[in-house]
């Protein structure tokens, strides 16, 4: 501490999370998903990060599992530490020009039904108070503010 006295701060540790926005075309793909912890709602394709794997490993692991989808256009768009008594490093990332190469392999505890949306759409359904990545959702609220913003993170999903 400050004046040479020690404490112990709590705090916890989770593994690494990857959120993916897969375009294709002029289209936008959204997962509505269900847990067993969580009611139905609009969310980002993603998950948990495996012992020692790198982020973009696990965007591409995740897309393929949850939608059977791949790319060959990746970029990541940010990279997020939360905020508070947690170490949980978010990783999200565009994958453009998505194509269908096999059925989704969900785990036991997932119900993904893949939503096409348009880039509208898209804002709209991610910017609403029950979606599932209220990180994300500051950030489109913030862009909503500034259309220029707003512009370039469209130009970025559709390069």
């Amino acid at each position: 501490m400050y004046d040479g006295s020690t404490a112990t701060f709590e705090m916890l540790k989770r593994p690494g999370t990857i959120q993916i926005i897969p375009t294709s075309g002029n289209d936008v793909y959204l997962s509505f998903e269900e847990q067993p912890t969580k009611p139905a709602t609009y969310t980002l394709f993603g998950g948990r990060m495996e012992p020692d794997e790198e982020p973009l490993v696990t965007a591409k692991r995740e897309l393929l599992e949850e939608t059977g989808f791949e790319s060959d256009n990746w970029e990541l768009l940010k990279a997020y530490e939360y905020e508070g008594k947690i170490e949980w490093p978010m990783y999200l990332y565009a994958a453009r020009n998505c194509r269908k190469v096999r059925e989704q392999q969900l785990d036991p505890g997932e119900k993904i039904e893949i939503k096409k949306v348009s880039f509208d759409e898209f804002v709209n359904i991610a910017s609403q108070e029950d979606f599932w990545n209220q990180i994300f959702t500051n950030d489109v609220l913030r862009m909503l503010l500034d259309k220029e913003k707003l512009e370039n993170f469209k130009q970025k999903l559709f390069k």
